[in-house]
């Protein structure tokens, strides 16, 4: 009896290396378990057959496209699609995967566009992942984590000096509609340029010219060799807009694990809470209150809590998260918002009067907070801000009731005037971040009294001037580098500089009466 390889000796060589191939093939019967789809709509189907599919995991439909699995029920799955797709119909075969969603994850991320699956929407190469993880995963457990120590630097004095954020915590960014909060988070990256802070915002259920708009700015402002883009607009599927805040804390996890720090901008969650609403909805699941399911609280729990500082045996990495919520004329006590309110370490809520009356960013100071990032503060600012707060809330209280006239008091009209010369200080244009020892220096000014007979444009002017002043000056040299060390001899350059921007500015102000 011949071998097969007598058979294919002495055979045209192409003959030879189809005989070859076939010798490979494995026969004999195999067996694949199939799904059909029963109901499909609105971007969720109804698979039956696939008795041992798992939660979260991903399957693939007959054309290609593909979804998870969001319920699980006695005789079928609810899938939500993550591609749109026409020639999903009622009979249209599912198949498993066998894994969950996951997502790529690494350095070559940086600097892209993606979407919450880690396909490239910057026209640029794809994405060659260093590895692939999964897009839930268990938040990092007490024992691993370390107290909240090192500030994270917005370039926002009204934030950094009166709500200071820590890299670790959670901050939630709240307000109305158009009232600047993608701004204060994108002052913030771009803040981060020179950091060493990875800076990863994720859009969620946004207008597409609102995205561009942001990359745009931190293209042009930024450091965007620093950032990644995780992308999900209000016009891609509901199953890619659920995935988004996952996928990108996922990918910023990988950073903070290897003990890096990590910066991720959530715009926003209450769109996201939106999402989950209709797919709720969708999958005939109980509503409770404002028609959400009984899980949203736990949705977005298990998602900040993600956020942390590492202890130093896991690395000492830190994720900081910024999500944002959208509120209606001013009410916090809406659900979703208060649902963040509790899960987050505190909040910066805009004042739409403010807005309106361009003091920009417009941060309500009596209902905002920072519960942790105190700490983390710098002592040098942290000792000239003490009052600040407290003054300029107390002279927004005052400036209402003054428009009535009748304040004769000397002492009242002095605190109105400190008032308005906080309120300078306090409003920034977008992009023009100050350094912590630019901050030291306006507030130690502040607190010194230095400002209260200057006039309001010729402050302004002067604060633009004060950074090109300090550099100037030799004897802050080693406080430029390191804000931590100022001292005494330190307040008192910082004095001289703010007089010297002041004096400079006469000559581009009208120097009349305050």
């Amino acid at each position: 009896m011949t071998s097969p390889e007598a058979h294919v000796h002495g055979l045209d060589p192409a003959v030879a290396a189809a005989c070859e191939l076939i010798d490979t093939v494995p026969l004999g019967a195999s067996g694949e378990v199939l799904g059909r789809v029963t109901e499909i709509g609105d971007g969720l189907a109804h698979v039956s057959g696939l008795a041992g599919a798992r939660l979260g995991e991903i399957l693939v439909f007959q054309d290609g496209k593909s979804g998870f699995v969001l319920n699980l029920e006695p005789d079928k799955l609810q899938v939500v699609l993550l591609d749109a797709s026409d020639k999903i119909e009622a009979g249209s075969e599912v198949r498993r995967t066998n894994k969950l969603a996951r997502v790529p994850v690494g350095e070559t991320l940086i600097g892209r566009i993606i979407d919450p699956m880690g396909r490239p929407l910057d026209g640029g190469d794809p994405i060659r992942a260093e590895d692939f993880h999964l897009i839930e995963k268990a938040a990092p457990e007490i024992i691993d984590r370390d107290f909240v120590t090192q500030p994270l630097e917005t370039g926002l004095l009204v934030i950094d000096a009166l709500f200071a954020i820590g890299r670790g915590q959670r901050e939630l960014i709240v307000g109305d509609r158009a009232t600047g909060k993608t701004a204060i988070a994108v002052d913030t990256i771009v803040n981060q340029k020179d950091t060493d802070i990875i800076c990863v915002y994720v859009a969620i259920g946004q207008r597409s010219t609102a995205v561009k708009r942001v990359i745009e700015a931190v293209r042009t402002k930024g450091n965007m060799q620093r950032c990644i883009f995780v992308v999900a607009p209000a016009t891609a599927e509901p199953g890619m807009r659920w995935l988004a805040p996952f996928a990108a804390t996922t990918i910023a996890e990988y950073f903070r694990d290897k003990g890096g720090h990590v910066l991720v901008v959530y715009d926003d969650l209450t769109k996201h809470a939106a999402t989950h609403r209709e797919l709720s909805l969708l999958a005939r699941q109980p509503p409770g209150r404002e028609a959400y399911p009984g899980d949203i609280f736990y949705l977005h729990a298990r998602l900040l809590e993600r956020a942390a500082k590492l202890s130093r045996e896991k690395g000492g990495g830190s994720l900081t998260a910024l999500p944002i919520a959208e509120i209606e004329a001013g009410n916090l006590s809406a659900y979703i918002p208060t649902n963040l309110i509790s899960i987050s370490d505190g909040q910066i809520v805009l004042s739409s009067k403010l807005f309106a009356a361009n003091q920009r960013p417009a941060v309500d100071v009596g209902l905002s907070v920072s519960r942790v990032g105190g700490k983390a503060q710098l002592a040098p600012l942290k000792s000239v801000a003490g009052r600040v707060r407290l003054d300029y809330a107390q002279y927004l209280e005052l400036r209402m009731f003054s428009r009535f006239g009748g304040f004769g008091d000397d002492a009242l009209k002095k605190r109105i005037m400190h008032g308005e010369r906080t309120g300078v200080l306090l409003s920034q244009p977008r992009f023009s971040a100050l350094r912590p020892i630019d901050q030291i220096a306006l507030l130690t000014a502040l607190e010194a009294g230095a400002l209260d007979d200057v006039s309001l444009p010729r402050l302004a002017a002067a604060k633009a001037m004060l950074q090109s002043v300090i550099d100037l000056n030799p004897a802050l040299s080693s406080a430029i580098a390191d804000p931590a060390s100022v001292d005494e001899s330190h307040r008192s350059a910082l004095l001289s500089c703010v007089s010297q921007a002041l004096e400079k500015a006469v000559s581009k102000t009208d120097a009349g009466p305050p």
